[in-house]
């Protein structure tokens, strides 16, 4: 049996939960496109975005560690992978759109300039001047403008569903600005899904690789909420915590937030009725998200983090590097453009870019290891330009 984009759509309409986004109804794109026979708009967003060279460019981008640190810590890729598959988890549970969700989970970090945060914190002040920097908008860039993949527009042209996945993606990290998309309204349930997905994925995901790389200790959680009860759900005895112990420490944590995620938001969407993705975008608040006890457990665990792994002199360490390379290859294209390569100056005089913003582009673009060679190649003399 063959099945066509119809029949994915009529079973979205029979599967799906009423305020569950359905590809038949999206708004569609910005360049009219015929829609593909055997697949849904929304699987053709999620297909275009795995072939670009910005998602795949993520495997060489730094979530906490720089990749030169190892190779068994995560990337931004494997964070979008993991993210993704989260987000498909929780939509399949509540009745979403399971492919939006994983078009916009694995889109959502493509605009991530190189050395994480630290890279975005130095793109922004220096970008201050000029427009302003954020990874979101940078997505978005990417997407709509910066892939050159098809003669009749620039970009993905991806659904406006997707688009607006992308901007109104927020985590404690991260705050969406929105104006061009309808901000007087929430995400949609695909969206807000893919924003707890990615909370839960980089929490419990740092703190693995924080454990393995022996950053944080197995003591140091010791009274920890989310620690004690992964302790006692995996009946740990004391001393005896291994790299099995660690790995089965996180399945738990992720399946634990999974479910709650799940009944807390079944309540909250049985206590609101919304009939209509419209009418769950007009709520006064999101949906989505965990428990009162588990966004505490949530929180401590974040502190944790951060009083501990992120500001730990390793992480704090490259992160200053990082700012310090990506400050001074700005300041050294902006003073002499020729050292931009003659494909970006081309783009900037057919585009009418601004100077300041051909170079954010650029930087933004790049890995952790190609950043580092340019500065390299810009300021060590014996190394070949």
């Amino acid at each position: 049996m063959i099945s066509t984009r119809e029949d994915f759509e009529k079973r979205e309409l029979e599967m799906l939960a009423p305020y569950g986004m359905k590809s038949g109804d999206s708004r569609g794109r910005e360049y009219p496109e015929d829609e593909p026979n055997h697949r849904t708009a929304f699987q053709r967003d999620r297909d275009r975005i795995l072939h670009t060279t910005a998602f795949r460019r993520l495997e060489y981008k730094t979530q906490v560690f720089v990749n030169h640190e190892g190779d068994y810590f995560r990337t931004r890729l494997t964070h979008s992978l993991e993210v993704a598959q989260i987000g498909r988890t929780i939509a399949r549970i509540l009745g979403a759109n399971e492919d939006l969700i994983e078009a916009i989970c694995l889109v959502h970090d493509i605009g991530h300039p190189p050395f994480g945060h630290s890279g975005e914190e130095a793109l922004a002040q220096l970008m201050e001047a000029h427009g302003g920097f954020d990874h979101n908008r940078q997505t978005l860039r990417i997407v709509t403008r910066l892939e050159q993949r098809y003669a009749e527009f620039s970009g993905l042209n991806l659904t406006y569903e997707v688009r607006e996945g992308i901007i109104k993606h927020e985590t404690e990290y991260d705050v969406s600005s929105c104006e061009d998309y309808e901000p007087d309204k929430r995400g949609s349930l695909e969206a807000q899904i893919a924003n707890i997905a990615d909370e839960l994925a980089y929490t419990i995901h740092d703190l693995d690789d924080g454990l393995y790389a022996g950053l944080l200790t197995p003591g140091q959680l010791d009274g920890i909420g989310l620690w004690e009860l992964g302790k006692e759900e995996a009946g740990f005895e004391p001393g005896a915590f291994d790299e099995l112990a660690r790995h089965y420490l996180t399945r738990i944590l992720i399946g634990f937030f999974v479910r709650d995620v799940c009944y807390a938001t079944s309540q909250r969407l049985e206590k609101a009725r919304p009939r209509s993705v419209e009418a769950l975008q007009r709520l006064p608040s999101d949906v989505v998200g965990p428990s009162q006890d588990a966004a505490i457990m949530l929180r401590e665990m974040k502190d944790f983090l951060y009083q501990n792994m992120y500001t730990h002199h390793r992480v704090v360490r490259m992160h200053k590097k990082a700012e310090r390379f990506i400050t001074q290859l700005f300041s050294a294209y902006l003073d002499d453009p020729h050292q931009l390569p003659a494909s970006t100056l081309t783009y900037q005089k057919v585009n009418g870019e601004t100077l300041a913003r051909v170079i954010c582009d650029y930087i933004a673009g790049m890995t952790d290891r190609y950043a580092l060679q340019e500065y390299q190649k810009l300021f060590d003399p014996f190394t070949r330009p």
